[in-house]
């Protein structure tokens, strides 16, 4: 649980409070987003074949859910600052498992990509938003930990949902193929706890009457003085702040990254079962290893980066490892053993950076700006998610080896680590600065 680094015991308890009753449950609708972006790639282990879907169709299907993403990814942030987080999160969450249902339906390569582009624009705003609700609700010097704790969800979900996956992929209710049933049974609970939400998240600390008074002042009072330190620092409009040098380098960071962690992320099930021949039910259980390592590795770069306040470092290490023991894994040759070892330590460095990452807008911004820059990052940083599946799949049709595509995604991640090293290690706050 997140804690403060404070001397007030009424430090210590309202940030505890506070984390046992948000987090674990921004947790869970992770799960749920995380589990109905990336069920394609386990899908994608039957539907290609009852469809006919090449691999270039199939990559660029699971890629261009993020063209749809990035239409509304600035408006939901903003939303959530300006109106109301629990009516945002919900709304997104509804509309996204309905969606998420219908691909379920999908028979050409033309509805394959209309419905994940839906799918995109429909789950767009839930991941800044959150992120932005986090700062209602956390210091700066807690925040890398609490995000560790709701970003976990990631790795988590692709433990869960990969045998999850496996096993649906196994029945055939209704004359209805397995990876039909898969989106159906994985929409369903994003329109049930979008209700949830709507009547179990407050939107701000002064309105959270399971807080007693004493906390609510506390927190709020800190949250403000934090707010009033950076606009005593400088008014920075939106457009301002989208124009700012450091948001411009966080977001060439950020597509780099998710160039490389959605390309391995919608893949390796599909590279593991090629290289393997096993079942579909261990193909998707032994896919589940690297996110299960990811979890532990997140958890412990959130803690760490919280504990020294660094964060370019902490972001840079796991894109630097992650693509190194990428590298070794294409000379590991027909090593499989070796090969599958360093597919997990890829797979829990591509989560590793992102506890360190997101606290980087906050630190040098704030409210509105704050919020359209956190939109904006993970709105053009996720076209990563198009280009990654996307070379994938092009580059196997292309040239008939996966060695082509995994070279672009280890480049990609190093290319992240290098430019995150170019911020400042103090930022300034305009006239002012901030420690990281």
């Amino acid at each position: 649980m997140p804690h403060s680094y404070g001397v007030s015991p009424i430090a210590n308890k309202t940030v505890r409070g506070i984390g046992v009753r948000l987090l674990p449950f921004l947790f869970l609708l992770y799960i749920i987003a995380f589990l109905d972006r990336v069920n394609v790639s386990f899908a994608g282990l039957e539907m290609t074949r009852d469809l006919g879907f090449s691999d270039r169709v199939f990559g660029l299907g699971a890629g261009i859910f993020f063209v749809g993403y990035v239409v509304f990814e600035i408006p939901g942030a903003l939303l959530v600052e300006r109106w109301s987080a629990r009516r945002v999160i919900a709304r997104i969450l509804v509309t996204w498992g309905i969606v998420t249902v219908l691909v379920a339906l999908v028979r050409t390569p033309s509805q394959f990509y209309a419905a994940r582009f839906l799918l995109g624009a429909a789950e767009a705003g839930f991941f800044p938003g959150v992120v932005v609700y986090l700062t209602h609700w956390f210091r700066y010097e807690d925040r890398a930990k609490a995000a560790a704790l709701f970003m976990a969800a990631i790795p988590v979900a692709n433990v869960i949902g990969s045998p999850l996956a496996g096993a649906i992929l196994g029945v055939h209710w209704l004359g209805w193929p397995g990876w039909r049933w898969l989106f159906v049974l994985e929409g369903i609970p994003a329109v049930v706890f979008g209700v949830v939400t709507l009547f179990y998240l407050p939107d701000w600390p002064k309105d959270a009457r399971w807080l007693a008074p004493e906390e609510r002042e506390w927190i709020s009072g800190e949250l403000a003085q934090e707010r009033a330190a950076k606009s005593q620092a400088a008014d920075v409009s939106i457009a301002q702040a989208l124009r700012m040098p450091q948001v411009i380098l966080l977001t060439l960071v950020y597509f780099l990254a998710v160039t490389g962690i959605y390309g391995f992320v919608v893949w390796f099930p599909t590279i593991l079962k090629r290289a393997t021949g096993f079942s579909n039910l261990t193909v998707t259980s032994l896919a589940a290893l690297p996110y299960l390592a990811g979890v532990v590795a997140m958890l412990f770069n959130g803690w760490h980066s919280d504990r020294t306040r660094e964060r370019r470092w902490h972001t840079a290490i796991p894109l630097f490892l992650g693509a190194a023991c990428l590298g070794a894994a294409l000379f590991a040759g027909g090593h499989l053993l070796v090969a599958f070892a360093l597919m997990l330590i890829v797979g829990a460095c591509t989560t590793a950076f992102l506890p360190s990452f997101w606290p980087l807008p906050t630190q040098f911004l704030s409210a509105s700006a704050a919020a359209a820059s956190i939109g904006l990052i993970n709105a053009l940083g996720n076209l990563g998610g198009f280009l990654g599946p996307y070379a994938m799949g092009f580059l196997r049709s292309f040239t008939g080896s996966f060695t082509a595509g995994l070279t672009v995604l280890l480049t990609c991640m190093a290319g992240g680590g290098v430019l995150v090293l170019l911020l400042p290690a103090r930022m300034q706050v305009a006239t002012g600065e901030a420690d990281n």
